[in-house]
């Protein structure tokens, strides 16, 4: 590995048990789980592990529910339906067990909320202080914390196992390289740089570095979750659960659950909300559970948020709410590479959501349940394989890294925002047809050959580079699987195939660097009496 620059610090070589890159709530579980089997960890992040990601900037619940009577079994029989024939009833009772189970364990380090009788409330949480007390405990834990200190690449074995990773530390504009006996990549899902409020580190870096090694995805065609905001800003969504909806002539609009009426509106002209009847008990919390909810309109100057309309848009959350991610094989959050697990966002979530989205609360239960998986199970890996730290390596990187072609100056911005142009827009990823995805993917695909043949970067400057073509990369497996799947299932809704078709109610694979592929899985998954 070459120095960052001419004259610059030396890279920074680490051997460890277990790499953890990422620095979320799946992240963070991951690294506690790991160091208390007994693994030497280290966990990377692009930020500053306990601020970064989209949990530390909201109220994070989690799938909550008790083991008496039969509340667990009407729960997942709840999500089967909506799952729509690809989750799995048994990985459900694994997450909400787990969640059950640990959740509570973490009162050392986190004040948990007490009700108004008294009772302890477990399942929702305060972002800013759930992750710092995950960074706590994973510092007492024994994980070493490297922040910003973004990964860029994976390093492989010979017979194809993972071997470790490469990155730079931005603040000491020095490259590192880490070779550890098995990773766990919990990076985050990719929001495409949309503007999602904490999104800005989730880009899909770690769906890019696992398909560079050769990794399967699964569910990427479930990509299009969109959340409502104040149009200059993005902020958090409880509120609008009360929320009522205007045209530009002040017409209210019919706005429900199961219905697109807000997204056709949001197509033709601006929509504004009224949060008037928003309840009092919410209104006086909201201040302690999502303390950036009311920031922009703070910031705007905006003192009678709840009596007078203001503009909405939809800002796009991409996987990150979706349920697309690196395939899931095994227990304990195996990829289909060997030694490299997934956690949190960068796994698929169609395990336990399905076709639909899993919103905060099954998603939240996910990111623990899956961290301390994955974080168990390579440390396990680790331990018995040992860190083969002197076996000769290959480095997986491509674009911005090693470029195919000739290298030549990329307008970085303008192919991002050439990607965006496809893949952000409602009337092409919520309202779905052969021929729009068809149209965007040669677009997409144009991009990723250009960033893939002459983009070439080095420190800091990599980082930027491969955000970017880690965007360009996961919006073409996202609309690549969206025109495979010809049928409507879930939130995945094809204009030009509205039915539900049988035989697709299997999870659709999908993988490959230049020339990507897909395939469905070999079996079909629970199957559902009716929908």
């Amino acid at each position: 590995m070459a120095q960052t620059s001419a004259g610059g610090p030396e890279p920074l070589r680490i051997e460890a048990d277990v790499l953890v890159a990422g620095g979320g709530m799946a992240a963070c579980w991951a690294g506690i789980s790991a160091a208390r089997a007994g693994a030497k960890v280290v966990l990377v992040d692009k930020g500053y592990v306990g601020t970064s990601g989209v949990t530390a900037t909201g109220g994070p619940g989690h799938w909550w529910v008790s083991p008496e009577g039969d509340a667990r079994k009407q729960a997942i029989d709840k999500r089967l339906l909506t799952g729509y024939g690809l989750a799995d009833p048994t990985w459900m009772e694994r997450i909400i067990e787990t969640t059950w189970r640990v959740l509570p364990t973490l009162a050392s380090y986190y004040q948990f909320s007490v009700n108004d009788k008294g009772e302890t409330v477990y399942n929702a949480l305060r972002g800013p202080e759930y992750l710092r007390a995950l960074r706590n405990a994973a510092v007492d834990a024994g994980v070493t914390i490297l922040d910003q200190s973004p990964v860029l690449e994976l390093l492989l074995h010979d017979d194809g196992s993972v071997a470790g990773a490469n990155g730079v530390q931005r603040q000491q504009h020095r490259e590192y390289s880490v070779r550890a006996g098995a990773v766990v990549l919990a990076t985050g899902g990719a929001g495409f740089l949309g503007g999602l409020l904490g999104s800005s580190t989730n880009t899909g870096d770690g769906h890019l570095m696992a398909l560079e090694a050769g990794a399967e995805l699964s569910g990427m065609e479930f990509s299009n979750q969109y959340s409502i905001s104040p149009r200059w800003n993005s902020t958090r969504t409880l509120i609008y659960s009360w929320a009522r909806y205007f045209d530009a002539d002040g017409k209210e609009l019919d706005v429900l659950p199961d219905n697109d009426v807000l997204e056709r509106a949001l197509i033709a002209g601006p929509v504004f909300a009224l949060l008037n009847e928003c309840p009092a008990g919410l209104r006086k919390t909201l201040p302690q559970i999502q303390p950036m909810t009311l920031l922009p309109f703070v910031r705007k100057g905006i003192t009678d948020v709840y009596e007078k309309p203001f503009e909405v848009k939809l800002f796009a959350e991409g996987t990150i709410r979706g349920t697309g991610g690196l395939r899931i094989v095994g227990d304990q959050c195996e990829t289909t590479i060997a030694g490299l697990y997934a956690a949190g966002d960068t796994a698929t979530r169609e395990l336990i959501v399905g076709a639909t989205s899993g919103g905060g609360s099954p998603n939240s239960a996910w990111a623990l349940t899956s961290g301390l998986l994955s974080g168990a199970g390579a440390a396990a890996l680790a331990q018995s394989r040992g860190r083969r730290a002197d076996s000769k390596v290959r480095a997986q990187g491509t674009a911005g890294l090693r470029p195919r072609g000739s290298v030549k100056p990329v307008d970085r911005r303008r192919v991002l925002e050439a990607a965006q142009n496809e893949i952000l827009p409602l009337d092409k990823n919520v309202f779905r047809s052969g021929r729009k995805l068809r149209d965007s993917l040669g677009v997409l695909e144009a991009a990723w050959r250009e960033l893939r043949d002459h983009d070439l970067a080095q420190g800091a400057d990599a980082v930027i580079a491969r955000e970017t073509a880690s965007v360009v990369a996961t919006a073409r497996l996202s609309y690549t699987a969206a025109l495979a799947r010809d049928e409507s299932r879930g939130m995945h809704q094809r204009e030009d195939a509205p039915e539900q078709k049988p035989e697709q109610a299997r999870r659709l694979l999908v993988g490959g660097l230049d020339e990507v592929w897909t395939r469905p899985e070999a079996q079909a998954q629970w199957k559902p009496t009716h929908v």
